[in-house]
């Protein structure tokens, strides 16, 4: 559960690569556009939500990708999962996933900006490059409250209709809050007790997280991204009942038998402004996130092999 494979990275943090630095660039563009021009997006703000459908479509598109938009109805009201897919040239297939919509009340630049925004990029790194497996890169809606963990949950829909096809999904990645980091020692909490003595109290790292059927994919995912990111990280496969463990869209695929896990800053045991008005573009810490996205390349390359 608790045992990874590897070491978390403890050195000194360096200068952003030229890589590193058009990457950050990208990743600032995109938060931008959804949490700053588009802002809060969701069924309340239906037009807004398909602004940003409308922009990742574009974005996968422009990067050479080929592009399915599968739609259906909430409340009267369309909402549309966009998947870019890179064939592969052997069986199984691997998500990339992060949702696109915004909690009631809040521009969403960390929930979800930052994990849209890591997705548009990872997907024009890959396209064009096939793998051993079939690479997936989807962008959903209605993750937030009040759609949470229900039917109309977007990856919920998704997840139904791959399991439906029998599409062999081998690891599905969720993209979560990945924007905020901090060197202040106390600024990581955690939902149960104890879990402080045996994990960093200093909010400074990344986190694999998944529930006990998907703990090979997290230490498979884990040891991967160590082997390649200079980026701290922690990882834990944990019962699906602990707070936090099941709040984003990798839920919606365990609950289709799919391994799945999710990649996350921890949100509400560590930001400030989550689910806040104030989660605006200004609050991210883009380097981190470029060195983050940076390390997840290779490790997502090693999933499809």
């Amino acid at each position: 559960m608790i045992r990874m494979p590897g070491k978390s990275f403890s050195g000194d943090r360096r200068a952003l690569t030229a890589e590193e630095v058009a990457l950050r660039d990208e990743l600032v563009e995109a938060v931008q556009k959804l949490a700053g021009e588009v802002g809060e997006r969701n069924v309340q703000y239906h037009a807004e939500l398909t602004a940003a459908a409308d922009y990742i479509e574009r974005s996968f598109v422009s990067a050479g990708l080929a592009v399915r938009r599968e739609g259906y109805d909430v409340r009267g009201m369309r909402c549309d999962n966009i998947e870019a897919e890179i064939p592969g040239t052997g069986a199984g297939i691997v998500v990339i996933g992060a949702h696109y919509d915004s909690v009631v009340g809040s521009p969403g630049a960390n929930d979800n900006g930052s994990g849209v925004a890591a997705l548009l990029s990872l997907a024009r790194r890959f396209a064009g490059q096939p793998a051993e497996k079939t690479l997936r890169f989807v962008a959903f809606p209605n993750e937030e409250p009040v759609h949470f963990q229900t039917p109309a949950m977007g990856s919920m829909v998704y997840a139904a209709r791959c399991q439906e096809r029998g599409d062999n999904i081998v690891a599905m990645v969720s993209l979560e809050t990945i924007g905020y980091f901090s060197q202040v020692k106390g600024s990581q909490v955690y939902p149960v007790p104890g879990l402080g003595a045996i994990y960093p109290r200093t909010g400074n790292f990344i986190a694999f997280v998944g529930n006990l059927s998907s703990r090979s994919l997290v230490r498979q995912a884990l040891a991967s991204f160590r082997t390649h990111a200079r980026f701290p990280s922690e990882g834990a496969a944990f019962p699906a009942g602990v707070p936090g463990v099941g709040w984003s869209d990798h839920w919606a695929f365990w609950q289709h038998g799919y391994p799945a896990i999710m990649i996350t800053d921890t949100a509400p045991f560590r930001y400030p402004h989550y689910h806040a008005r104030s989660d605006t573009p200004d609050k991210l810490d883009y380097d981190s996130m470029a060195r983050l996205v940076s390390g997840l390349e290779p490790m997502i390359a090693d999933l499809a092999r």
